[in-house]
């Protein structure tokens, strides 16, 4: 597979790509470059699969390309207007497209091309320059989206067991994810026994919430701030096969936050060279997209979800050449699953520096003791790619944004958050600290409780015996390096944020007339800052403990969400966005979304169906489905067979309204004034 060097063969085990139909081949274009993928594919995904695993340089060394840190991207027609900025990560391949990054104008073709024959690995971006990774949706306006009553923010199993139990209690849901796909990174951690297997639970979630119309999913949707009663997304959506991109506010009077972990990054020189990634990124990139750059790997962890990876890459053909472990003496089953395939491990040892093979697209990690300072370096080993786990931090930016609390936990090294939050919030799931997966099932129906002031439900967390299931260790944290090393990044996102230098006095400090030496505070930095660098910062003791929590309250990227109607100048047409992709073709191919107005003054309810005949209950004689409302009117999506029809019924609590169907819905429309004649329009 020479277009796609970095794709596993659909044999491969575990990793052949469940995203992804490989009978179904595409090309787009990136900055003039030929990109080969799959339908199922996102740009991102198929970028990587194509052999790019670079961003640019900044300030000399290389950045990889990741997940967490990829540039937006924009139509070529359209490279100017930030409105059509899209984020790599989310946008889906589609066939004949052609993108380009910021700064790509001044890139030479000629250079992307001449490069892309001596193998490079990089898209070639400037990263020194700030706008070139810049997200021109974080800062633009956003429109007023769907009413509902509760906002579900993450699609892992304690989300979707939230969106489930809110349903049950009769309240219209949203459910917005990340991802294309719901079910979170529950496969990768597995289950203990007399427990439901992530897989069982996953199927019976996404059933449910297939079956239950109250609930809409909004895939490829990223929650990008919060407060109470209302929560930002970005989302990006296939209209007349292009992807276009929508900011709404979702206003909601309960919330439920299921953001999940970040994972947090080792800090070592080297760091983020390219062909560094992390646990989470390296599953997700091969499980649903089939995409493991290079054949072999070291893993470099604290945590035991790394040997599962492990295993499942060794069954997908990679080899696995080595697992460092921080901890002294780790146990665990998937360790013994890792033994069993041969695989070598070193505990007691941290990555000390990485560094970038000179011919070969290959990187040497140095490794250093995690409890002493070796007199002699031991031997570098190299891989095609080095995986790191240094643990999981609570992903708390939107409860923070909105007022929730959080405090540093010096026995689990990460920042804990206060379960008692802003009114009407609440966390579910590992982003409220919990671990297993029986747990953060159990929170999905907890956080729903206390997000409505009901009686909360208990919580039990079970977990091995530490005998047998060692706990993570702390994030590793490796001695300075040599000047000319690769910076040691305390993060995997954009904020770039480096370790601090001991600076040395050149007098004994206890002379009179010395100064002393002002301490480097992270706290004090002029920007924005990430979770994971907070809790870097508080290991390394640039943030006081105590002041932690208070900190990730103040440093946070805050963005103001409207508390009335927005409006986009130039807004597209995306009124196929509000159709959830479990009705595509529930009413047939080439169904529509049309404007109806009640011909009674009520209000109608999202889900309820829509009937030709007001007597008529079976739903397998619907013809539509109520998918918006508005104190007016509503939209509805129609089978192509029966759009036409002037009049139809809406079913609801055992009667039939009639409505009047006013034609294709826009997003111009506004559901809040008149559609038309009639009692209900007035």
């Amino acid at each position: 597979m020479k277009e796609q060097p970095y794709r596993l063969a659909s044999d491969a085990r575990h990793f052949a790509g469940t995203a992804i139909s490989r009978n179904r081949p595409l090309k787009f274009k990136l900055n003039g470059q030929t990109i080969s993928g799959f339908a199922g594919d996102t740009v991102l995904s198929a970028v990587l699969a194509s052999g790019y695993d670079a961003a640019g340089l900044r300030s000399g060394p290389p950045i990889g390309l990741t997940q967490r840190h990829a540039p937006p991207i924009f139509p070529s027609a359209h490279h100017r207007d930030p409105a059509r900025a899209l984020p790599m990560e989310r946008t889906p391949a589609t066939d004949g497209a052609d993108y380009l990054t910021p700064g790509a104008s001044r890139i030479s073709k000629l250079g992307l091309a001449m490069s892309r024959l001596r193998g490079s690995r990089s898209l070639g971006l400037n990263l020194d320059v700030p706008a070139t990774m810049q997200r021109p949706w974080l800062h633009g306006g956003a429109e007023i989206g769907s009413e509902t009553d509760m906002v579900i923010v993450g699609g892992g199993i304690s989300g979707m067991t939230a969106a489930v139990a809110a349903a049950k209690a009769g309240l219209r849901v949203i459910l917005v994810e990340a991802s294309l796909h719901l079910g979170g990174h529950a496969r990768l951690f597995g289950s203990q026994e007399g427990e439901e297997t992530p897989d069982q639970s996953i199927m019976r979630l996404v059933a449910a919430i297939a079956q239950d119309q109250t609930i809409v999913v909004m895939p490829g949707t990223q929650a990008i701030a919060a407060r109470p009663g209302a929560v930002r997304v970005h989302g990006v959506t296939i209209i007349d096969g292009k992807p276009v991109a929508r900011t709404q506010d979702l206003h909601a009077p309960h919330i439920v936050l299921a953001t999940g972990v970040i994972e947090r990054l080792p800090i070592f020189a080297g760091n983020r060279l390219p062909g560094v990634t992390t646990t989470l990124e390296a599953y997700s990139l091969a499980s649903q997209f089939g995409v493991w750059p290079g054949k072999t790997a070291l893993l470099a962890t604290v945590t035991n979800a790394a040997y599962r990876l492990a295993v499942l890459a060794a069954d997908g053909g990679v080899k696995v050449s080595r697992i460092i472990d921080g901890r002294p003496a780790p146990q665990s089953r998937f360790i013994e699953f890792a033994k069993a395939y041969g695989i070598t491990m070193a505990a007691g040892t941290i990555p000390g520096a990485a560094t970038l093979a000179a011919k070969q697209r290959q990187i040497s990690l140095t490794p250093h003791s995690a409890f002493h300072h070796l007199p002699q370096a031991e031997p570098a080993l190299v891989a095609d790619r080095i995986i790191l786990c240094g643990g999981w931090q609570p992903d708390l930016t939107l409860w923070h944004m909105a007022g929730g609390e959080s405090r540093w936990n010096e026995g689990t090294r990460r920042l804990d958050p206060v379960l008692s939050g802003p009114p009407g919030m609440a966390l579910a799931g590992s982003a409220a600290g919990y671990l297993s997966g029986h747990a953060c099932l159990k929170s999905g129906k907890d956080a729903v409780a206390q997000a409505l002031g009901r009686r909360r439900r208990i919580v039990e967390e079970r977990l091995i015996d530490p005998m047998y299931e060692t706990p993570d260790g702390p994030t590793p944290i490796a001695a300075n390096a040599q000047a000319d090393a690769a910076p040691a990044f305390l993060d995997s996102g954009q904020s770039y944020i480096e370790r601090p230098e001991q600076q040395h006095a050149r007098w004994p400090g206890w002379l009179p007339f010395v100064k002393s030496t002002q301490a480097w505070s992270l706290a004090d930095m002029p920007q924005p800052l990430a979770i994971a660098d907070i809790a870097a910062g508080t290991q390394l003791g640039t943030i006081p403990a105590q002041s932690a929590g208070i900190v990730a309250q103040e440093r946070v990227a805050l963005i103001p969400i409207a508390t009335g109607p927005r409006t986009t100048a130039t807004a597209p047409d995306t009124s196929h966005y509000l159709v959830p992709g479990y009705l595509a073709g529930r009413f047939g191919t080439g169904s529509i979304t049309c404007a109806i107005a009640p011909l009674e003054k009520r209000r109608l309810e999202v889900g309820a169906l829509v009937y030709a005949d007001a007597d008529e209950k079976s739903p397998f004689k619907a013809i539509g489905v109520v998918v918006r409302v508005g104190d007016i009117g509503a939209a509805a999506l129609f089978a192509a067979s029966t759009q036409s029809a002037p009049t139809a019924y809406v079913r609801e609590d055992s009667r039939s309204i009639a409505v009047s169907v006013i034609g294709p819905y826009s997003a111009s429309m506004s559901l809040d004034a008149s559609l038309g004649s009639g009692p209900g329009a007035s």
